[in-house]
């Protein structure tokens, strides 16, 4: 039998690394808030010619603007300051100078005080989420003696996946000047529930198998638990990662966070979901705290 749980000490390293970093990732370079969460406006334009948008963002600059513009499709979307309606056309006439015709095909303006609710809103979102999973697993893992600590053991690990899901993405924006905006949001939700959704599997069969009265040792139900979904698990992922490689090289910047977002967050969930909750709650169950660096001696079967 593969010694899963016997390789809990280098798991639980890989993730303290990746935690670390991803915390000094997002102290060094911290997230870049978008529209949504910073105020501004963001104008999409259409241009008759073909234009790239490293040539709109140096017309702008010369012409005095603050501002970045990417490709999205056909269009170029262009990020500013706050612009009043005269502004707008100002911008839109001297960009219609440089590179001739073009057509507005959208305009968002976000007020600052909208852009902080929008903030707040989304973190209390993120919050109640995750008292709900806990107080959930809390109650569906009720009749095991003790149920708080599967719950307990799942919001971890969904705070180590949010953690690195976040260090990676300030990396992104720093090297990429990519922007956290509502489909960023949306990303952490999904990743939420498809971290859970991976752990409750695990959690599910250690409580079948310690029903069954597989081994009295709870390591090795942990253990044997960890092997019955592990196909399960990587086959899951793997088809999901496929489906999120092709959003992310095939569809446009409109979900590129989205998409992104999810496709780190797939790999941190399925990862914390194997090799972090289940070796969290055998510690916590043993009582040895001084059992996450150490090797356990598994029972031969």
């Amino acid at each position: 039998m593969f010694d899963i749980v016997g390789k809990r000490p280098y798991f639980l390293a890989v993730s303290a690394v990746l935690i670390v970093a991803s915390a000094i990732a997002l102290g060094v370079l911290g997230l870049h808030p978008g529209i949504d969460f910073g105020s501004g406006s963001l104008l999409t334009l259409k241009f008759e010619q073909p234009v790239a948008p490293a040539e709109v963002e140096g017309v702008l600059s010369d012409l005095g603007y603050v501002a970045t513009a990417e490709k999205s499709e056909e269009n170029i979307l262009i990020r500013t300051s706050q612009l009043a309606a005269a502004e707008k056309t100002a911008l839109k006439r001297d960009l219609q100078e440089a590179f001739g015709a073009l057509e507005e095909e959208g305009f968002e303006n976000v007020d600052p005080v909208i852009a902080r609710e929008t903030a707040r809103i989304a973190g209390i979102a993120v919050g109640i989420s995750a008292v709900g999973i806990l107080a959930y697993l809390t109650w569906a893992f009720r009749r095991m003696p003790r149920p708080l600590h599967y719950g307990t053991c799942a919001l971890i690990a969904l705070v180590h996946d949010i953690i690195i899901v976040l260090g990676v993405f300030s990396i992104l924006g720093g090297i990429l000047d990519w922007e956290t905006n509502l489909m960023f949001i949306t990303g952490v939700l999904a990743v939420i529930g498809y971290s859970v959704n991976n752990t409750v599997v695990v959690f599910d069969r250690i409580r079948e198998n310690l029903q069954r009265g597989i081994s009295p040792h709870f390591e090795a139900v942990i253990n044997s638990s960890l092997l019955d979904t592990l196909s399960r698990s990587l086959n899951t992922s793997l088809t999901t990662l496929v489906v999120l490689v092709a959003l992310v090289l095939f569809v446009g910047a409109s979900i590129q966070n989205f998409a992104v977002v999810l496709l780190i967050g797939v790999i941190a969930g399925t990862y914390s979901s194997l090799f972090v909750a289940p070796q969290l709650l055998a510690v916590w169950e043993s009582g040895r705290w001084s059992g996450l660096l150490r090797r356990p001696v598994l029972p031969a079967r």
